[in-house]
């Protein structure tokens, strides 16, 4: 299953509600769960981002509409790296020109 990184940010509306945080993580883990992903890990972070997560997930689609969701409720922006594992990258390497 394919692993995504998740980079978020408060929004105004977000870190205004910032005590509501631990829910609004324990709803997109909730989210994640119903839509076939699974969130591995999730950090809050100093730094340029407020949060990271790890999200197995089945598909780009699936990781698509997680985001879209998530994005629409407008506490978080998120920028997403899909992660590749070290068998991944061998496979890729074995097929270069």
């Amino acid at each position: 299953m394919p692993t995504y990184i998740i980079l978020a940010q408060f929004t105004d509306q977000g870190i205004r509600n910032i005590k509501d945080s631990p829910k609004r993580e324990e709803a997109f883990r909730k989210l994640c769960e119903k839509v076939g992903a699974q969130v591995k890990d999730a950090y809050r972070t100093m730094g340029r981002y407020d949060i990271a997560a790890v999200v197995d997930a089945p598909d780009d689609v699936t990781m698509n509409a997680i985001l879209y969701s998530v994005g629409s409720l407008g506490n978080v922006r998120t920028e997403t790296l899909r992660a590749f594992t070290r068998q991944e990258t061998e496979a890729a390497l074995a097929k270069m020109a």
